[in-house]
């Protein structure tokens, strides 16, 4: 299956070597805006192969760790470890699918489900051992009328720091003011393409810089 990714039009001033701000459509604003929703476990989980600071990592792995042993059998490490997201957008799909976990039921009550074969029927008290299949759902398209968090009808301006607003000529005008641009000749734009690796990275330095855009793509 091919890499979901979404794609923003950086400006650049290139004298002072950073972006400036960013046009950006539903798709990528959706993402963005959706990262807020990421579990703490989750955001841990991606960025440790990118040298996540501090401790919560150490958390994580404890857990990770820790032997089945010394967990209750009404418990399961995934919950924590892997946390289902409510994101609908696809990028953002970045925690593991359930589909590898199994499910158990009663086979005569099968209003009831458990993660553990040893789980007891609420009704008839019998082992709920009969194994069920889980079926993910259809990937669900960003850009769908009513999905996602923002309306399609305008661009949005993404600034370096991450304020995203609605986009106009005006507001272009005053942030080329505010940047004191007084060669237009030295700006770029440049089109960028977020996949997985730009997201992770982009996760990262949100957490760590005030220069997001200029730290990932220039």
């Amino acid at each position: 299956m091919a890499e979901t990714k979404v794609s923003m039009k950086l400006l650049i001033d290139t004298k002072t070597k950073r972006v400036l701000f960013a046009e950006a459509g539903k798709d990528c604003v959706d993402f963005l805006f959706n990262i807020l929703s990421l579990p703490v476990a989750t955001i841990i989980r991606l960025l440790q192969a990118q040298g996540m600071v501090g401790s919560l990592p150490n958390l994580y792995k404890s857990l990770e760790n820790l032997n089945d042993t010394y967990i209750q059998p009404n418990q399961s490490k995934d919950i924590f470890l892997k946390p289902a997201t409510s994101s609908s957008v696809p990028l953002l799909a970045l925690t593991d699918a359930p589909s590898g976990k199994n499910f158990y039921t009663c086979n005569i009550h099968v209003t009831y489900v458990s993660n553990s074969s040893t789980a007891v029927c609420p009704l008839c008290r019998k082992s709920m051992t009969t194994s069920m299949s889980y079926v993910a759902p259809p990937a669900v398209q960003g850009a769908a009328e009513g999905v996602g968090i923002v309306k399609e009808v305008v661009t949005y301006m993404v600034m370096d720091d991450l304020v995203v607003k609605p986009m106009s000529t005006i507001s272009s005008i005053t942030l080329l003011n505010k940047f004191s641009v007084k060669d237009v000749g030295a700006l770029e734009e440049k089109v960028v393409h977020l996949g997985m690796n730009e997201a992770i990275k982009m996760l990262k330095t949100s957490l760590q810089s005030k220069k997001v855009l200029t730290d990932v793509f220039c």
